[in-house]
């Protein structure tokens, strides 16, 4: 088994340290805490089974649908323009 810190775990999968933190603290990677140079280091034990898991698992942020960004994109652009009549309607009244 191979041996990797939290930190380069997360670099490795493109996750933050506190995901990692969590997901070694709920049990989902298996963890061996060292104590070196006065200090508790906690590695993440790599096993193939489970990496190929939590690989599954982790949802890649550009893997969105184009279809479902133009939704939210034209969701985004009529929510603006009904705010930009809002704030004409307010400066009017004032």
């Amino acid at each position: 088994m191979e041996k990797m810190t939290i930190k380069a775990y997360a670099i490795k999968h493109k996750l933050s340290i506190f995901n990692v933190m969590k997901m070694a603290k709920s049990g989902k990677l298996k963890t061996e805490s060292v104590e070196k140079n006065g200090k508790e280091v906690t590695y993440i034990l790599i096993d193939e089974k489970r990496e190929e898991e939590i690989s599954e698992g982790i949802v890649p942020a550009d893997e969105k649908p184009e279809a479902l960004l133009r939704a939210e994109v034209k969701l985004l652009k009529e929510e603006v323009a009904a705010l930009r009549k809002e704030i004409e309607a307010i400066k009017k009244k004032l």
